[in-house]
């Protein structure tokens, strides 16, 4: 599939993305440029301008390989088998109770090498 998409890449395709890129410039340019205008209408030009430049994009090789990604990444997702609501809260507590462990291990092995430093430096 990728070598399909690398095969299909033209010199128009870097057109169009100069032309989506030009178009997404045109829309954020409109949009401080109708300054007194109403915001909503403002941002829903910006909107519609964003619409037209992805849509620009989707017709590259690049944006329909990034089309393509992101219907296999969900497809990815829905195969994972998530943890329960009981698993997930016991892997919390278990993450919580390592986490104070090891709080109060540093802050012994701190206070023991706080005291030896003491020692030898005769301040203590």
């Amino acid at each position: 599939m990728n070598a399909k998409v690398e095969t299909e890449r033209s010199g128009f395709d870097t057109v169009k993305l100069i032309l989506a890129v030009l178009v997404l410039i045109a829309g954020i340019v409109g949009f401080y440029y109708f300054e007194a205008q109403s915001q909503l209408y403002r941002v829903l030009g910006l909107l519609v301008m964003a619409g037209v430049a992805i849509a620009i994009v989707m017709q590259t090789a690049m944006g329909r390989g990034t089309w393509h990604f992101a219907v296999d990444s969900r497809t990815e997702v829905r195969k994972v088998v998530w943890p329960s609501r009981q698993e997930t809260i016991q892997t919390t507590l278990i993450v919580f109770a390592m986490v104070l462990v090891m709080g109060i291990v540093l802050w012994l092995f701190d206070t023991a090498l706080g005291a030896i430093l003491k020692a030898l430096t005769g301040q203590g």
